[in-house]
């Protein structure tokens, strides 16, 4: 049964590295076809699909009535992102430079939509209202994104859905987006069964129950966006890394929680103490990550170190809290 399960992990991780040449492939393609730049591409389009586990779960949460485990999911999502996950991609993929509007503008204003959902909770609640708010952010992100990284001139022939639906675009417009979609796809499906199948095999090796929760579901609803910016960062493709990883924390704290607070609003009645520090993790992890990257414009091995170590002192610290 053990040689079963290394087999199915093996097999699932290929189709993990096959589904991100495929996505990249594919947000290649797009870009140069709408002249749009890769960050935002990345940022858009495919965080839509490694969003997709912890859309999820969210949405089953609240239909559940428990839409706390939807926050908690999200706030552990976003600071794994920042730390665990982009501190991974450098120290698997190597240092990599971070320049243009990136540390001026587009980091900055990915802080404010992370933070954005904890200041809402102030109150203890996050309301329908509250998620309304969060959905508009959401959407005036992306648009003001989208125009911002619209690399043609801007006359009619050059606007975005011209360029995209033409006659002359329009079938490899279709064809490249299946193919996103198709690699979103395998992505998201291929990272749910090395996930499960690598909690089966911890239990079956006898690992406690504790230890396969903290790390199985700390990386499990990360790791498309893991295995997408590893890959990125190896092949050289930084913008489409920061996008997915900067597009990340933006679609779980305003389009996730948004989506959950409209369906069932988020109440802290109790665990108050682990969600304060939690978002204090994330607001110290994220500001570290923007101080590493900004001093030399880039992040090296050793500072994606840094990050990994961050991960492991707040996950102590939240054990401590219990």
């Amino acid at each position: 049964m053990i040689w079963l399960q290394l087999l199915l992990l093996t097999g699932f991780s290929f189709l993990l590295i096959k589904a991100t040449d495929i996505v990249s492939e594919s947000l290649q393609q797009l870009s140069r076809l709408t002249r749009i730049g890769k960050f935002a591409m990345t940022s858009f389009l495919l965080t839509l699909a490694t969003s997709a586990p912890e859309l999820v779960v969210g949405v089953a949460a609240a239909l559940e009535g428990t839409p706390n485990l939807a926050l908690g999911t999200v706030v552990g999502s976003n600071i794994a992102n920042v730390s665990l996950v982009i501190g991974l991609a450098a120290v698997i993929g190597g240092s990599f430079s971070v320049v243009g509007e990136f540390l001026k503008v587009d980091i900055f204003s990915v802080f404010l939509a992370g933070v954005m959902p904890l200041m809402l909770l102030l109150d203890g609640r996050l309301s329908r209202v509250d998620g309304l708010i969060l959905l508009l952010v959401y959407g005036a992100y992306n648009f003001g994104l989208l125009n911002k990284y619209n690399t043609s001139p801007p006359t009619r022939g050059g606007r975005l859905l011209s360029r995209m639906f033409n006659g002359n675009n329009r079938g490899k417009m279709s064809r490249w987006l299946a193919w996103l979609f198709l690699g979103g796809a395998m992505l998201v499906f291929a990272a749910d069964m090395i996930v499960n199948v690598g909690a089966e095999l911890a239990t079956g090796l006898g690992v406690p129950v504790f230890l396969i929760g903290l790390f199985f579901v700390a990386i499990g609803t990360s790791l498309p966006e893991l295995a997408f910016q590893s890959r990125a960062v190896r092949k050289g493709q930084v913008a489409m890394a920061l996008g997915n990883l900067m597009g990340s924390v933006v679609a779980n704290s305003t389009l996730i929680l948004g989506i959950v607070s409209l369906i069932r609003p988020v109440v802290l009645y109790k665990g108050l103490n682990a969600y304060l520090l939690a978002a204090a993790a994330f607001g110290v992890i994220f500001m570290l990550f923007w101080y590493l990257v900004k001093t030399k414009k880039k992040l090296e091995r050793w500072e994606g170190a840094v990050l990994l170590l961050a991960y492991a002192v707040f996950m102590w610290l939240e054990w401590l809290g219990k």
